[in-house]
C-alpha cells in the first residue's frame, strides 16, 4: 500500500501508509487522551478515520470549543439510547448542541417525570462505563430510509426523505443507531461530566401546527470541574432571572391576552423612561434629532423598502378602508420620509434622526422569554443620513458612543462580530462588497478586533454586532451598526454636492442599548436586581425605630424628597430587623435608620444596600454621597 504525507500541527511533516486510522497516529505520536477528534484539511473528522491522501491534520481537545461541541453531541446521543433503552416505543427525532450544552426531543406520549430524569441519568452513567465504541457508517439513503422505518423511527425517516445526497452516514454504540453526520467520540467512555438540566414540550420543527414533543435538555463538561461550576453558575443565573426579580421588585408583569407584551408597573416604567432619558442626554452631545413617525403604514411602503418581501412573517397586517396596512416593525422607512422631505444639500450632512417610537413583531410564542424576546417594544433607534466620505467619522463617533453607553452600565468585555451579505440580499453584490469593506475598515481604524460572521447580515446591508460579557461571562447582543446602500437607492434619496451635481446618502442604522425592553432585562440579571443608584426607582428608605421618631423620620423625608431624591418613608410598627431586611430583598440603595440618638442628634444612620453601616451624620452629608455615588457612575454623562 503507497505512503502518504501527512502534514502536523506546528508543520511538523510525516510519511505514513495510505489507511493509517487517525487515532493511530495520535498514539504513535504520543499525543495525550484529552483529544477526541481531529480535522482533515479543515473538516472535523472521528478517530477512527483512515487517512488515504495527503492532508494536513489538526488535533481537537475535548477541552477546546470545537471537542465540546463533538462532547455534547455525542452526550446527547448517549441520553437518547438510554431513553429508548428505558422507554421502548420512544421516537428520536433531533438532537442538536446549544451554547454549552445539547438537547434531544421524543416523540412519547406523556412527559418525563422528575423520576423518570434520574433513571434516565443513571442509565446515562451505565452506559457511559460500558465504554461502548462509536461507530460511523455510510449507506444509501434509501437503505437507511428502510433501516429507520423498521424501528418505527417515521421522524426519521422524514428528514431522510429530505436529504438530497444519495449517501448518508449512520453512527452506532452497541445495539443502538442514529442518523448523523459526526463526528463523534471514539467511545462511550470519553463521557465522563453530564448532567440533565430540564424538560419542556417542542413542538416538531418549531412549527405550532405540528405534533408537540417532549424536549430534555443537557450540559456536557470535559471534567467534572468545569461542569460543577457550570452547575453554579446555572442556579446563580436562576437567582438573578429578571422574570423573577420582575416580580418580587414589582417592575413588570405579562398577561395572556397580550402575549409576549410586557406591562411596565410603576417602578419598572420609571427604569424604563429613565434609560431613554439617559439615551436622550447622549443624543444631545452627539448631534442627534429626535423624531416621532407613524406606528401604521401603507402596506406598499414595506414593499418598497424590501420588508414585505423578506420579514413579512414577522409582521402585523390589518385593512382599514380597503387598504392594506403594516404595523411597523422597524422605524427605517418613516426616517427616509423625513429625509426626502426636503431637498438636501451637502452643508446638511451627516443627518442623525434618532426615533424611540413603538414597534411591533411577531414572534413565535416557542421563543418568548421575558423582557429578551417580545412582541412590542422600543429602541434606541437612529439613522443617519451621511456622504460616502463621512461614513469613517460617523463610525468613530458611533464607537466613541458605545463606549461610554457600556462602561456607564459596567459592561467591561465585549466581543465584536461582522456580519456579511445573507443568502436573500437587496442591492448589488459590488454595494455589498464596498459597504462590508468600509465597516471592516472602521473597526480596524479604531483597534477593535472583530471576528467574521458570514452570511448573517441584514437582507438591506452589513451589520457590526457588538457581543457585551455580563457578570456571569454570559454573551448578549446588544448594540448593532448597519450599513446600508439600498434603502437610499429604493427610496430615491440625494443631495447636492460641492459640484452642484445629485448624489446618493448613504444609511447607517444604529442601536446601542438595542431594544429597551431586553436591555433592561439583561441589566436586571447583570446586576442581580441591584439598580445603580441613579437608575434606581427608590433611592432611599426611611425607617423608624419606634413610633417615638415618626415626626423627626418625616422632616428626613421631606428634605430628601425636596432635593430631588427618590425616597420612601417606612414608619410602620414592625421591628428594625424586619425592616431592613425588607429594604435589602427590595435592592434600596440606601436604608436610613432613625433611633433616639438620632433624632436627639438631628443626625441619621445610612446603610448601604449591601449591608455596610455609615457613621452617623447630617441629612445634608448623606446628600454629598449620594450625589458622589452618582456622578462617579455617570461620570460626565450626567
Amino acid at each position: 500500500m503507497a505512503n502518504i504525507h501527512v502534514t502536523l500541527p506546528g508543520g511538523k511533516a510525516l510519511e505514513v501508509r495510505s489507511g493509517l486510522k487517525i487515532q493511530e497516529l495520535a498514539s504513535s505520536q504520543g499525543v495525550n487522551s484529552n483529544i477526541i477528534a481531529a480535522k482533515v484539511d479543515g473538516v472535523a473528522v472521528d478517530l477512527d478515520r483512515a487517512l488515504s491522501q495527503d492532508c494536513s491534520l489538526n488535533w481537537i481537545p475535548m477541552n477546546s470549543p470545537e471537542g465540546l461541541d463533538i462532547l455534547r453531541h455525542s452526550t446527547a446521543h448517549l441520553m437518547a439510547q438510554a431513553v429508548q433503552s428505558l422507554f421502548p416505543g420512544t421516537q428520536v427525532t433531533i438532537g442538536p448542541t446549544i451554547e454549552d450544552g445539547f438537547y434531544y426531543d421524543f416523540k412519547r406520549d406523556k412527559s418525563f417525570t422528575p423520576e423518570e430524569i434520574e433513571k434516565i441519568k443513571s442509565r446515562m452513567r451505565d452506559l457511559a462505563a460500558l465504554n461502548l465504541k462509536v461507530i460511523r457508517e455510510e449507506m444509501a439513503r434509501e437503505s437507511a430510509i428502510q433501516l429507520f422505518r423498521r424501528l418505527g423511527e417515521e421522524y426519521k425517516v422524514a428528514i431522510l426523505q429530505e436529504i438530497p445526497e444519495e449517501q448518508v452516514s449512520l453512527y452506532r454504540q452497541g445495539d443502538w443507531v442514529d442518523l448523523c453526520r459526526g463526528p463523534h467520540v471514539p467511545s462511550t467512555g470519553v463521557i465522563r461530566a453530564f448532567e440533565l438540566t430540564g424538560v419542556a414540550g417542542a413542538y416538531w420543527r418549531g412549527n405550532e401546527e405540528n405534533e408537540m414533543l417532549q424536549r430534555i435538555y443537557g450540559t456536557s463538561w470535559a471534567t467534572e470541574e468545569a461542569l460543577r461550576e457550570h452547575l453554579t453558575l446555572l442556579e446563580e443565573a436562576k437567582k438573578r432571572d429578571h422574570r423573577r426579580l420582575g416580580r418580587e421588585l414589582d417592575l413588570f408583569s405579562f398577561h395572556p391576552l397580550a402575549p409576549a407584551s410586557p406591562f411596565f408597573h410603576p417602578k419598572g416604567a420609571f427604569v424604563y423612561n429613565q434609560l431613554i432619558s439617559y439615551m436622550r442626554d447622549l443624543y444631545g452631545r452627539y448631534g442627534y434629532q429626535e423624531v416621532v413617525t407613524p406606528q401604521i403604514f401603507d402596506v406598499e411602503l414595506w414593499r418598497r423598502s424590501g420588508h414585505y418581501d423578506h420579514f413579512r412573517e414577522n409582521m402585523y397586517f390589518t385593512r382599514v378602508e380597503e387598504r392594506e396596512f403594516g404595523v411597523k416593525p422597524m422605524n427605517c422607512p418613516g426616517h427616509t420620509f423625513i429625509y426626502a422631505s426636503k431637498k438636501r444639500s451637502y452643508r446638511d450632512l451627516p443627518l442623525r434622526y434618532a426615533d424611540f417610537g413603538r414597534l411591533h413583531r411577531f414572534e413565535k410564542s416557542g421563543v418568548t422569554a421575558g423582557l429578551t424576546r417580545v412582541r412590542s417594544f422600543s429602541q434606541d433607534d437612529a439613522h443617519i443620513f451621511c456622504a460616502p466620505d463621512q461614513i469613517g467619522a460617523e463610525m468613530a463617533s458611533l464607537l466613541k458612543m458605545l463606549r461610554v453607553v457600556y462602561q456607564t452600565f459596567q459592561f467591561s468585555e465585549m466581543q465584536v462580530r461582522l456580519s456579511t451579505r445573507p443568502e436573500h440580499f437587496l442591492g448589488s453584490l459590488e454595494v455589498w462588497q464596498r459597504a462590508e469593506e468600509s465597516l471592516a475598515q472602521s473597526l480596524k481604524s479604531e483597534g477593535i478586533d472583530y471576528q467574521v460572521n458570514p452570511g448573517d447580515g441584514a437582507f438591506y446591508g452589513p451589520k457590526i454586532d457588538f457581543v457585551v460579557l455580563d457578570a456571569l461571562r454570559r454573551g448578549w447582543q446588544l448594540a448593532t451598526i448597519q450599513l446600508d446602500f439600498s434603502m437610499p437607492e429604493r427610496f430615491d434619496l440625494t443631495y447636492v454636492t460641492p459640484a452642484g451635481t445629485e448624489a446618493r446618502p448613504v444609511m447607517i442604522h444604529r442601536a446601542i442599548l438595542g431594544s429597551i425592553e431586553r436591555f433592561m432585562g439583561i441589566l436586571i440579571e447583570h446586576c442581580a436586581g441591584a439598580l445603580p443608584l441613579w437608575l434606581a426607582p427608590v433611592q432611599v428608605r426611611v425607617m423608624t425605630v419606634t413610633d417615638q421618631q415618626k415626626e423627626y423620620a418625616q422632616s428626613v423625608f421631606e428634605e430628601l424628597g425636596a432635593g430631588g431624591w427618590r425616597v420612601e418613608l417606612d414608619g410602620r410598627n414592625e421591628k428594625l430587623g424586619y425592616k431592613i431586611r425588607e429594604a435589602q430583598v427590595e435592592k434600596i440603595p440606601y436604608a436610613v435608620v432613625i433611633g433616639d440618638r438620632e433624632v436627639k442628634d438631628q443626625t441619621i444612620s445610612p446603610r448601604r444596600r449591601g449591608g455596610e453601616s455609615l457613621k452617623p451624620m447630617a441629612v445634608r452629608e448623606l446628600v454629598e454621597v449620594l450625589k458622589a455615588e452618582v456622578v462617579q457612575a455617570l461620570g460626565e454623562n450626567r
